[in-house]
């Protein structure tokens, strides 16, 4: 493999190399021991030059390697190699997500970027109705299912994401993400809201 391949295609290709149910066995039988290819295909059932083929193809991924003892060539397995496979994979899901987020999640996080700083505060309002539908569920999930706030708890909780509460309670009114009692004492999350 050469310095251009990217971690991908390096992962790709060593899985892709263990992916085969005889090179997975001839990996397993190195774990034990060191091993000839003549041996190697007795064990397996296999004709030599097809064994050499399947070890070739591990040589290429650097797991295996063959040292010349005499007329043949001991093969050895790297365990190295397989910690160092490991180990990129480990920088490659911390490096990328999960799961590919859903296009409404990346609208979302765009909105919340431009209409909020590092804490977490909303630093303005968005004219645009669906961006501000983000902005109010954003602030919504500080509210818990099934508990009634006062008017007051309501915005002690909202000032912590901006001082105009009244608009943020409003909207939350407005597009039915909270009720309230008629006398609006009283402020709980629609049973829809999510």
């Amino acid at each position: 493999m050469d310095n251009t391949t990217t971690p991908n295609e390096v992962l790709l290709e060593f899985f892709k190399a263990l992916a085969d149910a005889n090179r997975l066995k001839i990996a397993g039988l190195l774990a034990e021991k060191p091993r000839a290819v003549g041996e190697l295909a007795g064990l397996l059932g296999l004709s030599v030059s097809t064994t050499s083929h399947h070890l070739s193809y591990l040589t290429h991924v650097g797991l295996v390697s063959a040292r010349a003892e005499g007329h043949f060539y001991i093969y050895s397995l790297h365990t190295e190699r397989l910690a160092q496979m490991a180990q990129t994979l480990k920088d490659q899901l911390a490096a990328s997500p999960a799961a590919q987020p859903e296009e409404g999640d990346l609208f979302d996080r765009k909105v919340l970027r431009s209409f909020t700083d590092s804490a977490g505060r909303i630093t303005a309002f968005p004219a645009q109705e669906k961006k501000f539908l983000v902005i109010l569920r954003y602030a919504l999930k500080a509210f818990e299912p099934g508990v009634r706030y006062t008017e007051k708890e309501v915005n002690e909780i909202l000032l912590r994401f901006n001082k105009d509460t009244a608009s943020l309670r409003r909207g939350f009114i407005e597009y039915g993400m909270m009720q309230r009692d008629p006398d609006g004492r009283n402020y709980w999350l629609a049973e829809n809201s999510d």
